[in-house]
Protein backbone atom coordinates (compact mmCIF):
# COMPACT_ATOMS: atom_id res chain seq x y z
CA UNK A 1 0.00 0.00 0.00
CA UNK A 2 1.36 3.39 -1.04
CA UNK A 3 0.68 5.02 2.36
CA UNK A 4 2.72 2.38 4.19
CA UNK A 5 5.64 3.03 1.87
CA UNK A 6 5.32 6.77 2.38
CA UNK A 7 5.34 6.29 6.14
CA UNK A 8 8.40 4.05 5.86
CA UNK A 9 10.10 6.76 3.81
CA UNK A 10 9.51 9.32 6.57
CA UNK A 11 10.60 6.88 9.28
CA UNK A 12 13.89 6.25 7.46
CA UNK A 13 14.43 9.90 6.57
CA UNK A 14 14.15 11.02 10.19
CA UNK A 15 15.26 7.79 11.85
CA UNK A 16 11.94 8.05 13.69
CA UNK A 17 9.84 4.89 13.46
CA UNK A 18 6.50 4.70 15.26
CA UNK A 19 4.58 1.69 16.56
CA UNK A 20 1.45 2.43 14.51
CA UNK A 21 0.78 1.84 10.83
CA UNK A 22 -1.13 4.63 9.09
CA UNK A 23 -3.00 2.05 7.03
CA UNK A 24 -4.67 0.67 10.17
CA UNK A 25 -6.21 4.10 10.84
CA UNK A 26 -7.17 4.90 7.24
CA UNK A 27 -10.61 5.74 5.90
CA UNK A 28 -11.14 6.69 2.27
CA UNK A 29 -14.86 7.49 2.18
CA UNK A 30 -15.87 11.11 2.80
CA UNK A 31 -19.31 10.10 4.05
CA UNK A 32 -17.73 7.92 6.71
CA UNK A 33 -15.45 10.80 7.71
CA UNK A 34 -18.44 13.10 8.13
CA UNK A 35 -20.26 10.51 10.23
CA UNK A 36 -17.26 10.30 12.54
CA UNK A 37 -16.43 13.96 13.03
CA UNK A 38 -19.44 15.86 11.68
CA UNK A 39 -18.85 19.52 11.03
CA UNK A 40 -15.12 19.17 11.65
CA UNK A 41 -14.82 17.33 8.30
CA UNK A 42 -13.35 19.54 5.61
CA UNK A 43 -15.58 18.87 2.62
CA UNK A 44 -13.06 20.34 0.15
CA UNK A 45 -9.91 18.61 1.40
CA UNK A 46 -8.69 15.24 0.13
CA UNK A 47 -6.78 14.48 3.34
CA UNK A 48 -7.38 15.01 7.03
CA UNK A 49 -6.08 13.63 10.31
CA UNK A 50 -8.62 13.73 13.12
CA UNK A 51 -8.79 13.03 16.84
CA UNK A 52 -12.13 11.98 18.31
CA UNK A 53 -12.91 11.86 22.03
CA UNK A 54 -15.61 9.36 22.99
CA UNK A 55 -16.61 7.05 25.86
CA UNK A 56 -13.81 4.64 24.96
CA UNK A 57 -11.14 7.34 25.10
CA UNK A 58 -9.39 8.98 22.17
CA UNK A 59 -9.47 7.74 18.59
CA UNK A 60 -7.12 8.93 15.86
CA UNK A 61 -7.91 8.53 12.19
CA UNK A 62 -6.43 9.38 8.80
CA UNK A 63 -8.62 10.25 5.85
CA UNK A 64 -7.21 10.22 2.31
CA UNK A 65 -9.67 10.32 -0.55
CA UNK A 66 -9.96 7.03 -2.43
CA UNK A 67 -9.48 8.72 -5.81
CA UNK A 68 -6.12 10.13 -4.73
CA UNK A 69 -4.92 6.69 -3.67
CA UNK A 70 -6.15 5.09 -6.90
CA UNK A 71 -4.24 7.63 -8.99
CA UNK A 72 -1.09 7.07 -6.92
CA UNK A 73 -1.43 3.32 -7.28
CA UNK A 74 -1.58 3.68 -11.06
CA UNK A 75 1.32 6.16 -11.22
CA UNK A 76 3.62 5.26 -8.33
CA UNK A 77 5.57 8.33 -7.09
CA UNK A 78 8.08 6.19 -5.22
CA UNK A 79 9.13 4.83 -8.59
CA UNK A 80 8.60 7.96 -10.69
CA UNK A 81 7.70 11.30 -9.12
CA UNK A 82 6.86 13.89 -11.77
CA UNK A 83 4.45 16.68 -12.65
CA UNK A 84 1.62 14.19 -13.19
CA UNK A 85 1.56 12.82 -9.64
CA UNK A 86 3.33 15.46 -7.54
CA UNK A 87 0.07 17.05 -6.34
CA UNK A 88 -1.45 13.73 -5.31
CA UNK A 89 1.84 12.71 -3.71
CA UNK A 90 1.88 15.88 -1.60
CA UNK A 91 -1.77 15.41 -0.62
CA UNK A 92 -1.21 11.87 0.66
CA UNK A 93 2.20 12.64 2.14
CA UNK A 94 0.72 15.53 4.14
CA UNK A 95 -1.80 13.18 5.75
CA UNK A 96 0.86 10.57 6.49
CA UNK A 97 3.14 13.27 7.90
CA UNK A 98 0.44 14.53 10.28
CA UNK A 99 -0.31 10.99 11.44
CA UNK A 100 3.33 9.97 11.83
CA UNK A 101 4.43 13.11 13.67
CA UNK A 102 1.36 13.03 15.92
CA UNK A 103 1.99 9.40 16.90
CA UNK A 104 5.71 10.02 17.39
CA UNK A 105 4.94 12.96 19.68
CA UNK A 106 2.21 11.18 21.66
CA UNK A 107 4.58 8.30 22.37
CA UNK A 108 6.90 10.83 24.01
CA UNK A 109 4.23 12.67 25.95
CA UNK A 110 4.65 15.78 23.84
CA UNK A 111 1.89 18.24 23.01
CA UNK A 112 1.62 19.28 19.37
CA UNK A 113 0.15 22.49 17.99
CA UNK A 114 -1.72 22.69 14.70
CA UNK A 115 0.90 25.07 13.32
CA UNK A 116 3.65 22.63 14.29
CA UNK A 117 1.88 19.81 12.43
CA UNK A 118 1.48 21.94 9.32
CA UNK A 119 5.06 23.22 9.43
CA UNK A 120 6.50 19.73 9.79
CA UNK A 121 4.31 18.48 6.95
CA UNK A 122 5.57 21.22 4.64
CA UNK A 123 9.16 20.28 5.44
CA UNK A 124 8.33 16.58 5.06
CA UNK A 125 6.83 17.08 1.60
CA UNK A 126 9.90 18.95 0.43
CA UNK A 127 12.50 16.67 2.02
CA UNK A 128 10.86 13.42 0.93
CA UNK A 129 10.21 14.66 -2.63
CA UNK A 130 13.79 15.91 -2.91
CA UNK A 131 15.03 12.52 -1.72
CA UNK A 132 12.91 10.64 -4.26
CA UNK A 133 13.69 12.94 -7.18
CA UNK A 134 17.42 12.84 -6.48
CA UNK A 135 17.39 9.05 -6.31
CA UNK A 136 15.29 8.74 -9.44
CA UNK A 137 17.54 11.06 -11.49
CA UNK A 138 20.89 9.44 -10.56
CA UNK A 139 21.79 12.18 -8.10
CA UNK A 140 20.72 15.22 -10.10
CA UNK A 141 19.44 17.99 -7.82
CA UNK A 142 15.79 19.00 -8.56
CA UNK A 143 16.26 22.77 -8.79
CA UNK A 144 12.63 23.59 -9.58
CA UNK A 145 11.17 21.68 -6.62
CA UNK A 146 11.34 24.51 -4.09
CA UNK A 147 9.38 26.90 -6.31
CA UNK A 148 6.81 24.25 -7.20
CA UNK A 149 6.10 23.44 -3.56
CA UNK A 150 6.34 26.85 -1.92
CA UNK A 151 5.70 29.54 -4.54
CA UNK A 152 3.00 28.07 -6.79
CA UNK A 153 0.41 27.50 -4.11
CA UNK A 154 -3.20 28.37 -3.41
CA UNK A 155 -5.50 27.82 -0.44
CA UNK A 156 -8.99 26.40 -0.39
CA UNK A 157 -11.53 29.25 -0.54
CA UNK A 158 -13.59 27.53 2.18
CA UNK A 159 -10.88 28.03 4.80
CA UNK A 160 -11.65 30.33 7.69
CA UNK A 161 -9.27 33.17 8.47
CA UNK A 162 -7.45 31.34 11.29
CA UNK A 163 -6.82 28.23 9.16
CA UNK A 164 -5.69 30.27 6.18
CA UNK A 165 -3.25 32.18 8.37
CA UNK A 166 -1.89 28.93 9.85
CA UNK A 167 -1.30 27.38 6.43
CA UNK A 168 0.30 30.56 5.12
CA UNK A 169 2.62 30.79 8.12
CA UNK A 170 3.61 27.12 7.80
CA UNK A 171 4.36 27.63 4.11
CA UNK A 172 6.38 30.79 4.75
CA UNK A 173 8.48 29.30 7.55
CA UNK A 174 9.07 26.01 5.72
CA UNK A 175 10.04 27.80 2.50
CA UNK A 176 12.69 29.82 4.31
CA UNK A 177 13.99 26.81 6.23
CA UNK A 178 14.20 24.53 3.18
CA UNK A 179 15.92 27.25 1.12
CA UNK A 180 18.41 27.65 3.93
CA UNK A 181 19.08 23.90 3.88
CA UNK A 182 19.74 24.04 0.15
CA UNK A 183 22.16 26.92 0.47
CA UNK A 184 24.03 25.44 3.43
CA UNK A 185 24.23 21.80 2.47
CA UNK A 186 23.23 21.06 -1.13
CA UNK A 187 25.03 23.54 -3.35
CA UNK A 188 27.10 21.60 -5.87
CA UNK A 189 30.59 22.80 -4.91
CA UNK A 190 30.06 22.21 -1.21
CA UNK A 191 27.37 19.57 -1.15
CA UNK A 192 27.07 17.80 2.21
CA UNK A 193 23.99 15.59 2.06
CA UNK A 194 24.88 13.89 5.33
CA UNK A 195 24.81 17.29 7.10
CA UNK A 196 21.47 18.07 5.38
CA UNK A 197 20.04 14.84 6.78
CA UNK A 198 21.42 15.48 10.28
CA UNK A 199 19.87 18.95 10.36
CA UNK A 200 16.50 17.60 9.20
CA UNK A 201 16.55 15.04 11.99
CA UNK A 202 17.41 17.68 14.60
CA UNK A 203 14.58 19.88 13.37
CA UNK A 204 12.11 17.00 13.48
CA UNK A 205 12.90 16.44 17.17
CA UNK A 206 12.57 20.10 18.17
CA UNK A 207 9.52 21.32 20.05
CA UNK A 208 7.27 23.93 18.48
CA UNK A 209 9.07 26.82 20.16
CA UNK A 210 12.48 25.34 19.37
CA UNK A 211 11.50 25.09 15.72
CA UNK A 212 10.43 28.75 15.64
CA UNK A 213 13.71 29.82 17.28
CA UNK A 214 15.66 27.73 14.78
CA UNK A 215 13.77 29.32 11.90
CA UNK A 216 14.56 32.80 13.18
CA UNK A 217 18.25 32.38 12.39
CA UNK A 218 17.80 30.84 8.92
Amino acid sequence: MILQRMQSLLARLYDAPVAYDALDFLITDRTQLQSLIGGAANSASDEQVFVVHDSDGVRVGLYVDRAVLERLDSHDPLKTLDTHNLHDYCTALEGVSHFHYLMWSIARGREVTLLELELQAEVDKYASALTLLTQQSAGQFPRSLHARLFDRISFLPELDAASRHRYAEANRHAARYCRSLEERFLRRRRSRPEAWLSELRRFFRCSHQEKIRRLAVC
